[in-house]
């Protein structure tokens, strides 16, 4: 996989983590249960992408991270989108739907043009 398709599915993934805590904070499981439902279960987010992107998010300012107790009663991390992140998802989500827009316009093409 080429680093371009590495930094895409990274941002894509990053994007789905932002918009996932932009309601309340959430424990990394309830995270990917929320990317996994709203997608129809197309896109599952497995614990070795979700916890290094989680990891990675709160390092650029973006989330933070506090310890509290889940709803199965056992310790867990909870995450929260900051005021930076907000901001982040804003205007990423601004370009993705741009980039998708421009990507199935391209892919629902039939004939070429000059």
């Amino acid at each position: 996989m080429s680093d371009a398709s590495l930094s895409l599915i990274k941002g894509t993934v990053d994007l789905l983590i932002l918009k996932a805590l932009s309601w309340e904070p959430k424990h990394g499981y309830a995270v990917s249960e929320w990317i996994e439902s709203v997608t129809e279960s197309t896109l599952l987010v497995e614990e070795g992408t979700l916890y290094p992107a989680l990891h990675r998010l709160e390092g650029k300012g973006w989330i933070d991270a506090e310890w509290g107790v889940s709803e199965n009663n056992r310790r867990a991390k909870f995450y929260r989108l900051t005021r930076e992140g907000r901001r982040r998802l804003e205007g990423e989500s601004l370009a993705w739907s741009r980039y998708s827009r421009a990507v199935a316009k391209a892919l629902a093409t039939d004939t070429p043009r000059p």
